[in-house]
């Protein structure tokens, strides 16, 4: 590709993390960015999952590598950052894509299963968020488009909660509020804080009956029929709908704070 055209990309030079890498939304995400010329390193727990994704995006001219981290880890998440410096140089964009949503009612569900959402939807983005911003910071101030991004992704349960959701609405309702948070805090620093809230998007560990969810951990037959009215029939999203979002994000100018995206699937009701 000759210098031209790659100047057209609006990430050129940019360093992205993301984490939940491995799959689903942050696997779209990190494919999104590195078509917009970002270099991404790609965070998860399963390093043969980080691998073949890796490969893609080099496969079509992108660059990424493998970070193979538990981010519930508070030390991990702060090793996950440090080694995508040391590779990578610099960091302009953190996705915060990983999380799970067990669903089911309180009666039924298992001390583990909430201390699951809380470890990884909150314990997890607060680890690798803290660790990040001190380096998006530096990073607005130096690179050309004066701008770093903080995305989270969270989900409309933090907006609405339903039966069988108390721990994941809680989960991401904290989110929203971190979010608005943190915008605040670091408007002035020039990092644009912004979530994404994602409906049902048909490769998430949230549908009806996740096959890669241990037996355990599934859904409730309380919450599956409770929900099963909302998304039966109903053309889901897909992990690239909310990519677009992302990239739609972190590529405005640095006028522009997209601070909120709420993306459902057309036929959504909640």
């Amino acid at each position: 590709m000759n210098e031209a055209a790659k100047s057209d990309r609006p990430l050129d030079g940019a360093v992205a993390l993301v984490t939940g890498a491995g799959g689903g939304i942050g696997a779209a995400a990190a494919r999104r960015l590195a078509r917009e010329g970002a270099a991404v390193a790609l965070v998860a727990r399963r390093r043969d999952r980080l691998d073949r994704v890796a490969d893609g995006i080099a496969r079509s001219g992108g660059y990424a590598v493998a970070v193979e981290a538990d981010l519930t880890e508070p030390e991990r998440a702060d090793d996950a950052v440090q080694d995508a410096l040391d590779r990578l140089g610099r960091l302009d964009i953190l996705v915060n894509s990983a999380g799970i949503m067990l669903l089911n009612p309180a009666l039924h569900a298992t001390v583990e299963e909430w201390d699951r959402m809380v470890s990884l939807n909150v314990s997890a983005l607060l680890h690798v968020t803290h660790a990040a911003v001190p380096h998006l910071i530096y990073a607005a101030s130096t690179s050309p488009r004066q701008v770093a991004d903080l995305v989270n992704v969270g989900s409309p349960d933090g907006r609405a909660a339903r039966p069988g959701g108390s721990v994941h609405s809680l989960t991401n309702s904290g989110l929203n509020a971190f979010t608005e948070s943190l915008r605040q805090e670091l408007l002035g620093e020039g990092v644009r804080v912004s979530i994404v809230q994602s409906g049902n998007v048909d490769t998430e560990p949230a549908n009806i009956e996740p096959a890669n969810i241990e037996p355990a951990n599934r859904i409730g037959e309380f919450t599956r029929e409770t929900a099963r009215p909302q998304i039966t029939g109903m053309e889901s999203l897909r992990p690239e709908d909310i990519a677009d979002a992302i990239g739609y994000i972190v590529t405005r100018e640095r006028r522009i704070a997209v601070g909120e995206m709420l993306v459902r699937a057309g036929g959504e009701t909640r």
